[in-house]
Order: C-alpha cells, then structure tokens, then sequence
C-alpha cells in the first residue's frame, strides 16, 4: 500500500529525507532568509491554504498544539483562520506551554489575534476540522500518557484531521507507529518528504500526503536524501521499446524452480508472471504432477518433471537467471534443488522456502544475487523477529544487504530495495488487497523475467518491484481491492511493461 503524493509547490523530486537531514535544510533556510520565524510563517500559512483547499467550508478548528516549532505552525495556522471570519481554538496539554523562542512569537500572535487556549481535560468539542501540531519530526520516544489521551481523543472525534508535516505519533525516520498515534486524512509536509511517511505502519496514519517546499531554493538541499521513492511514471526509465528484431534469445531465459507435492500452483503463478513480463522462454522445474496442469494452463512454459537435482543440469546451462522458492518446501527434496542452485553461477533470485533454507543455513552469495523477503522472511533471515523488522525497516533492509551482501527486496506496505553501495528505493505503489497468497510467486516472476531480459540485478529489483505494485493498483481499480487475485495482475503486467503504448 501506498500513501498519494500531492504536491501543493514545486518541490524536491523523489528524494527522501530524514530528521538530521531536514533539520539541516531548514538550518540553511534559517540563515538564507535571515530570520527563522520567517520559515515558521511559510509553514502555518501554507497549512492554512492546505486546509482551506480542501475543506472549503470549515468554520470550527481547533489547533492542537505541542510546545515545540510544529505547534508554533500550528499557531501561525490558527492566526490565519482568526482573521479569515473563522472561529479556531489551540487545543494543548497542560505541560505544553510554547517553549522555544519562535512558538511563544507565533503563541503571542494568535493571543494578539483574538485566540484562545483550551487546555485538554479529556474531551474536545465540536469542530468542523482538527489540526494536528503536537510533535512533528522531533518525536524520539512514545507519547507518554497525557499525550496519548490527547491523541486517542483525536481519533474518536468525528472531525476529519489534517497533521502538519508528521503525524504525531509517527516516527519520521523509520515509519514507525506507536500505539497511540494519529490517524489523518491528510498529512502536509513541510520541505522535504520524509522517508519515515512512505513504508510501513506510517501509511494507515498519514492518509493523503501532500508536499509544499516553502518557496526555499534547490540550493539549499545540502543534505542527500536517505532514499528515492519510484513511482508508476519511473517505469519507462527501464522498460524500454523492443528492438524491430528481437527474437526469443534475446529476451532471456528464466529457470523457475519449485511446487513441491500441493504447491504447484506458487510456480505456476511464477512462471506465468515471467512470460507476462517479457521472459523469452520460460523452463519450470517442478514434481512430475505439476507437469500436466501447467501445460494445460500455460502452453507456453516448458514444464520438466524433476526429481533429483542431477536432472536440473540441463535446464541450469541454458538459463539466463533462476527464480527459486514458490512453492519449494523445506524437505529432501527442495533442499537438494536448492543447493544445486546456490552452487550453478547462474544469476539468482531467491523466494519464500529458498529463503528459509538460506536462514537454517546462511552462507555467502553473490552480488548480484537478489533475495525478496516479507517481514518474517526477513526476520529468520536475520535472527530475529517481525516486529522488529516492521519498528524499522530501513535498518533491516540495510542489515540484510551488509549480512548477505547482494541485492535485498523487502516486501510490505511501501516495499524497500537496496544493494550495497545504491541507495535505498521505495516502491511508491501498491495497495492492500495485494496482501494474499501467491503475489510473492508473482513478484519473483517479474523480477527474474527482466532480470534475464539485460537489467542488472539492482535495477532488475526496482523495475520488477515497482511493475509489480502499478500492476496491483490497475487491478485495484478495476475490480477492487478485497477479493484481488495474484492472477488477476497478469494482463496488467504485460500492459503497463510496454509504458510506451501501455499505459494509460
């Protein structure tokens, strides 16, 4: 699943920031304009035309604000509403008094201005809309208990609520949600996207991301962003015309490996997303079973009956690229087929059982080998556990590259690829009915399809990943999310793989 990008001004493209990088930013900005409350007045007013843009009747707010500079936004915010004819209160906790000297500036505005101040007691009243000001970047640890009173507050109330810059409650750096955090329809982010806003949990609290950039010069953007987020438009950066005379070597030949007895149909659902990805020829090393249902339901795929790794020699020497895990099982049986495929110097994409293999017995691969776990993929492979994968997925992605040293695709909301010495992408699409049996086979089909068709390993991962998610969402659309098949991504796969008269 992905959060929708908006942008309110023109603004930094793709580049994702943490904390250190924006402070950073907005340190340079400070110095530029030569006053940093000037920043502070960007960011409410442009809060404020957020609101107006998007809530055009709105005429109670209230403005709950935290002591630091993201309630100093908010006061700014607050003010403008007052002399715009609405009626705006700032909500704050008892301990939440403006602290620095640019929240008691804009505090003192909004008290000149007419406002008042409601200290929070455990209900809120009636309002057409609540903006949420309490934390910003600056959370480091959970909302102790007022806070999470206050937020908890929030969430029941009826009124949609828009967040300035991060949701409070939501780390901005690793997209972590603490339990208490808030839900918005709508998140305006201040400078620079934030890395932490665009995987994981962050995605169910940030709702509509928009950006405005403050009007600051792209000369100001010392810092480099922490990650890219790739987007459906990105596709064409890879997925390129054909030549007029292409032939079927030429676009690749991909080894699937797996369906062991009561799975063939993970490999089926591999093996049809290859082909529907621009594989040229597509060999599938399955349990004899399996091999007369994939003839039946994909004619074109060469099915080989294998049942000791001795018969795979063949099929390893003319493959582009191995695709192995759908479906694989942990036996005698996948174990062998999968040590024969660790062993073959063939460019490799390792899936599901494959994985768990590799964490029962980890050993060194090769670069360019790429390995696509889900959360608790990635947690074996590591030695540890989901939950700690999920509180920060960037530091996993990382750790999982410096571990095995090749190209890592983790999976989920916000899917993130990485390699050592490339920066981090998020794969800026997807949605939650994706989230069913079978699209991992999927996945791995794509990636290893235009792996084999010239893409090196890391750009392979990108393209496949991204082609993947678009696909999802066109399904999406069509039919709807609950009830989406991995099946039903594959006549979108081959349409948005030819961006030049694919897409919409």
């Amino acid at each position: 699943m992905s959060a929708t990008a908006e942008t309110s001004t023109p603004a930094p493209p793709r580049g994702l920031f943490d904390a250190a990088g924006l402070r950073a930013i907005e340190t340079a900005a400070a110095a530029e304009l030569g006053d940093s409350y000037a920043l502070m007045r960007r960011a409410g007013e442009a809060a404020w035309r957020e609101l107006l843009n998007h809530w055009t009747r709105a005429f109670h707010l209230l403005v709950v604000c935290g002591p630091g500079n993201n309630g100093g936004d908010g006061y700014v915010l607050a003010t403008h509403a007052l002399l715009s004819g609405r009626q705006a209160t700032v909500v704050r906790l008892r301990d939440h008094a403006p602290r620095g000297e640019l929240a008691q500036r804009a505090a003192a505005a909004y008290a000149a201005a007419g406002g008042s101040t409601l200290e929070f007691d455990g209900e809120l009243p009636k309002a057409d809309v609540i903006v949420d000001a309490l934390f910003g970047i600056g959370l480091s640890r959970a909302p102790d208990a007022a806070a999470t009173a206050l937020i908890e507050a929030v969430n029941a109330h009826a009124a949609p609520v828009l967040a300035l810059d991060v949701p409070s409650g939501v780390d901005a750096d690793r997209g972590f949600a603490y339990p208490s955090a808030i839900l918005a329809q709508r998140t305006l982010e201040f400078i620079a996207p934030k890395a932490g806003l665009v995987t994981g949990a962050a995605l169910d609290h940030a709702g509509v991301l928009a950006l405005t950039s403050l009007d600051l010069p792209q000369t100001l953007y010392h810092t480099p962003p922490v990650a890219e987020l790739l987007r459906a438009e990105d596709l064409p950066r890879w997925l390129r015309p054909r030549r007029r005379d292409s032939h079927k070597g030429r676009n690749g030949r991909v080894l699937c490996i797996g369906g062991d007895h009561g799975h063939g149909g993970a490999l089926l659902l591999c093996a049809q997303a290859a082909l529907r990805s621009g594989a040229g020829l597509l060999d599938a090393a399955t349990r004899p079973a399996h091999v007369a249902p994939m003839l039946a339901r994909l004619p074109e795929a060469m099915p080989r009956a294998i049942e000791h790794a001795d018969e795979l020699h063949d099929a390893i020497d003319s493959a582009s690229v191995i695709a192995i895990g759908p479906g694989l099982g942990q036996e005698s049986w996948g174990k062998q087929l999968f040590e024969r495929a660790i062993a073959s110097a063939k460019p490799l994409l390792l899936d599901a059982d494959a994985l768990n293999l590799l964490a029962i017995d980890p050993r060194p691969l090769p670069a360019d080998c790429i390995l696509t776990p889900h959360p608790g993929e990635a947690a074996r492979l590591l030695g540890s556990d989901s939950a700690r994968v999920q509180a920060d997925r960037f530091a996993a992605v990382r750790a999982l590259v410096e571990r095995y040293r090749c190209v890592v695709v983790l999976k989920g909301a916000g899917t993130l690829v990485a390699a050592h010495g490339r920066g981090v992408q998020v794969i800026g699409a997807g949605n939650p009915g994706m989230a069913v049996g079978g699209m991992g086979d999927v996945l791995s089909g794509v990636i290893a399809a235009l792996r084999a068709q010239g893409l090196d390993a890391f750009d392979a991962a990108c393209a496949g990943a991204l082609l993947h998610s678009v696909a999802g969402d066109e399904a999406a659309r069509e039919g709807g999310e609950r009830g989406l098949l991995p099946s039903d991504l594959m006549p979108w796969l081959r349409r948005r793989a030819n961006p030049v008269n694919g897409a919409r």
